[in-house]
């Protein structure tokens, strides 16, 4: 049975390049009918925390990807220990201090990688004897993994191409305890948008980071699977359950991809045009709570009237707080350019027209809206768009938006009067 493992350290919170290690071990575990192994590397007592931890648990499971068995390295100190003294009584390893250090023996080290087409050849004489257990008790890193992936019989290891350099040294580790040794597969880096390595300025931010800016979790591993391996032709949005129905680690990209905002941006969008309108209010309603647009009496048709009309436009759950806020706020703030348009002329005797316009209308809905405002404009002897941008600035305090007929059937009529209103003078 294919077993696989993710192995990241609560030093930190779960980012962009550990994210899509955890998903291709995950899709191949499920793709191979085997078992996905979660091996907590925190044998680091100091700078292991329980807040990095819970972080990752959580991004783990926010992305559906559940693990099958569950291990915390700090807890295996003394397997590790009882390994390294087997190998100091074959004399392969010696003591320094309290600490046990391995003799790397010369001769050559080949990888078989699964990603590459040729070999990767490593001369053992550049390696250093190795540290198995430091001073203070504590295994190393790549001591702890040869054990642990020994003992847990993990067939498959599946990394970043920055852990070539450990393979080497863990390879004469299994040779020297008799091991067999795991499958590998070192993925390409993912670079920034300008081509070096991926940093917080380029896209390499915490996966809760990600979730609280409102993207989803299917859209996030989405692009994560894209960032490494392609479901063949020009598919591009594909779910966990369809990409391990075709994922095969040996199909993965043998080169780096480069991280794109936008494309994220893109592909979460179309994920957000897929949910039905009520899920997406579901999904959107605490963040508008959050930001005080919703009460407890709230009016839930309204607010579901307000999501359609932004679904569409929106790139992220986000958006929607971002671009909203004038239908739930009682008194609006002006943007610069609403203030200048508005600012132009004296638009009272327009404003004071359009209300008894649209409090004379049967039937309030859009195309109704837009006939009556076009042929107020066209009773004024002015153009539709002479009177669109002003309306637009008084009724929302922008100048951009979605599209003033829709959005006006939204507002209703009441709403719609008390705010133009704000700007008839007295006397007209």
């Amino acid at each position: 049975m294919v077993r696989v493992r993710f192995a990241p350290s609560p030093t930190g919170n779960l980012h962009i390049g550990g994210a899509r290690t955890a998903l291709f071990n995950w899709l191949y575990a499920r793709a191979q009918g085997g078992k996905f192994v979660l091996r907590i590397e925190d044998t680091d007592m100091v700078r292991s925390k329980k807040e990095f931890l819970d972080e990752i648990l959580n991004s783990l499971k926010w992305l559906g990807l559940e693990w099958d068995e569950l291990y915390h390295q700090s807890e295996r100190f003394q397997i590790y220990r009882e390994f390294a003294n087997q190998l100091l009584s074959k004399g392969l390893a010696y003591k320094d201090g309290e600490a046990i250090i391995f003799k790397v023996q010369p001769g050559k080290i080949q990888i078989q990688d699964l990603i590459r087409q040729e070999p990767i050849e490593f001369d053992a004489a550049v390696i250093k004897d190795q540290v198995l257990i430091k001073s203070d008790s504590s295994p190393t890193y790549n001591f702890a993994c040869v054990i642990d992936d020994a003992l847990m019989n993990i067939t498959h290891i599946i990394r970043g191409d920055d852990h070539i350099s450990n393979t080497p040294k863990q390879i004469i580790l299994y040779q020297a305890l008799g091991f067999s040794l795991p499958a590998f597969a070192h993925l390409p880096l993912i670079l920034g948008t300008e081509g070096g390595r991926l940093s917080k300025r380029t896209g390499a931010t915490a996966i809760s980071d990600y979730r609280k800016m409102g993207y989803l979790p299917a859209a996030l591993t989405n692009y994560l699977l894209l960032l490494g391996w392609s479901p063949g032709g020009d598919q591009e949005i594909i779910g966990l359950k369809e990409a391990a129905g075709k994922f095969d680690i040996k199909n993965a990209n043998k080169t780096a991809a480069a991280f794109n905002l936008e494309k994220l941006n893109w592909i979460n969008a179309q994920y957000i045009r897929q949910l039905s309108d009520d899920s997406l209010a579901g999904l959107l309603r605490p963040l508008a709570t959050e930001k005080g647009y919703l009460g407890d009496n709230f009016d839930g048709n309204y607010f579901l009237s307000v999501v359609k009309l932004f679904k569409e436009r929106i790139n992220v759950l986000n958006d929607f707080a971002d671009y909203s806020d004038f239908f739930f706020k009682q008194e609006l703030d002006l943007t610069p350019e609403a203030q200048k348009r508005l600012q132009a002329k004296d638009y009272s005797r327009e404003f004071k027209l359009l209300i008894e316009r649209m409090k004379s209308l049967a039937d309030f809905n859009h195309p109704a809206i837009e006939q009556a405002f076009r042929g107020l404009a066209a009773e004024l002897g002015i153009k539709t768009a002479e009177l669109v941008h002003p309306a637009r600035a008084a009724l929302t305090g922008k100048t951009v938006g979605p599209g003033l007929f829709e959005l006006m059937e939204v507002l209703g009529q009441e709403r719609i009067e008390k705010r133009l209103s704000r700007f008839i003078k007295e006397g007209i």
